[in-house]
């Protein structure tokens, strides 16, 4: 049953304000990742990822204010989504040669998201998801094995973790209603900016020669990131599942990495047809579980 104060998932089409923000999204994200390769190319990862809190956590400090409860939930979720997730994240784009299979393998979020709901909260599992999983794993070890890719084989494990941790951080959110978005937003850059910064003290170095060697183009990727991508674009996506069901949107979103392969082909990626073929497989497996997920969860609504 729906209480009073929920607001019921519009029943029309997407308007064009929606299908406006879907867009800039996509295009934001799709971008951001790109960003992480050309600012790690020249940035060590961690620094990277510090930096770009430092931006985050600027802009999203004043939604940081008491009370904080769940706290055992909240450290759980700023922790893992914060300097975990986004150190590894940083840390697969400085491994990569390419922008394309990172990027692809990114997506693997969703399918995690789905198994961890599962496992960790009961949640239903359809055979559709099940079978959206595997397509989307075979999907990044075919990409994977081919013959230009497999040379960013650590750089696609690094990322597979990545999602992990960020499904993890996912599911756990969805039991921690209690806390704003933006103000756990502010809560991850503000973990995130001083955890990353002592693990980029402690195992980089170089970070001062780097950071004078930074151009332009690096620090307008580090702005991207920091404000652009996790103000910006989140303060969109919080916008839209306030207005619809996540499940509604989310597919939509999954044209994240056509962008990112995109901008890597102009950046001089190797795009041959198993890398391709790849890609379209893990993307069509991860978008049956975001589906399938979407049709449990307007089953269990109607219920």
């Amino acid at each position: 049953m729906t209480s009073p104060a929920a607001k019921p998932a519009l029943p029309h089409p997407l308007t064009a304000i929606e299908i406006a923000a879907i867009v800039a999204i996509v295009i934001i994200w799709g971008v951001n990742n790109a960003a992480a390769k050309v600012a790690t190319e020249t940035l060590p990862p961690l620094l990277m990822g510090a930096l770009r809190f430092v931006v985050a956590a600027a802009c999203l400090f004043p939604f940081v204010r008491p009370p904080f409860p769940n706290w055992k939930s909240l450290l759980v979720i700023v922790v893992l989504g914060g300097p975990i997730h986004y150190g590894l994240i940083y840390l697969a784009f400085w491994l990569a040669q390419d922008v394309s299979p990172v990027s692809v393998a990114a997506q693997l979020w969703i399918p995690f998201t789905a198994l961890f709901a599962f496992l960790l909260l009961g949640e239903r599992l359809s055979k559709a998801a099940l079978g959206g999983m595997a397509v989307a794993f075979v999907g990044v070890a075919w990409m994977s094995l081919d013959p230009h890719a497999i040379q960013d084989w650590k750089a696609v494990l690094v990322a597979i973790a990545a999602c992990a941790a960020w499904a993890m951080t996912t599911v756990i959110a969805r039991r921690t209603t209690s806390i704003p978005p933006l103000k756990m937003q502010g809560l991850l850059a503000c973990v995130a900016l001083p955890t990353l910064a002592a693990g980029s003290a402690l195992f980089e170095t170089g970070q001062v020669q780097a950071m004078q060697q930074a151009t332009p183009l690096v620090w307008a990727c580090v702005i991207w990131a920091g404000f652009v991508s996790s103000v910006v674009a989140t303060t969109l996506v919080f916008w839209l599942v306030q207005r619809r069901e996540a499940g509604r949107v989310t597919p939509y979103l999954l044209a994240t990495p056509v962008v990112s392969i995109l901008i890597g082909w102009m950046l001089g990626d190797v795009l041959t047809a198993q890398i391709l073929t790849g890609a379209g497989l893990t993307m069509g497996g991860v978008a049956v579980v975001a589906l399938a997920e979407r049709g449990l969860r307007a089953g269990a609504a109607k219920a």
